[in-house]
């Protein structure tokens, strides 16, 4: 069994492939399975939850990131992004606190120097918008 954690990262790489190759996420999540690598349920969740809702996701991307378009992006930043505003807006099971904290864990685990803090001003933004008390009691505690 993994950690939704480790499906998170798992769910970012197949997403990252997708987003690199031009490919059709399911697609590449298939092939992942048919290699006979692990991919947990909450891994395939956030995979076609990322691809079912990536234009409404790729727009609050461009609004709230100023001054950088989306295709503009690191690659990497851009996909913890993805799934990270997925998980805020289609992932009630998720407390904006952890999608936040595990998006910006991955960008300092993954990828630039300054990247955790351009994901964190991100999706702090996009968190306070949507789940105004969940962003209130974030910074309370």
């Amino acid at each position: 069994m993994t950690s939704r954690r480790e499906a998170r990262r798992t769910a970012i790489d197949i997403l990252y492939q997708a987003d690199v190759t031009d490919a059709d996420p399911s697609l590449v999540l298939g092939g992942w399975l048919e290699a006979g690598r692990v991919v947990s349920a909450f891994t395939t969740e956030l995979v076609e939850g990322v691809r079912d809702h990536l234009p409404e996701i790729d727009l609050l991307l461009e609004e709230r990131a100023e001054g950088w378009t989306v295709a503009r992006m690191a690659a990497l930043d851009r996909t913890i992004l993805r799934v990270a505003i997925h998980e805020l807006r289609h992932r009630a099971d998720v407390p904006a606190s952890v999608a936040i904290s595990e998006a910006v864990e991955a960008a300092t685990d993954l990828s630039s120097e300054g990247s955790p803090r351009f994901v964190n001003g991100i999706l702090g933004k996009i968190a306070s918008e949507m789940r105004p008390a969940a962003a209130e009691d974030q910074g309370t505690a």
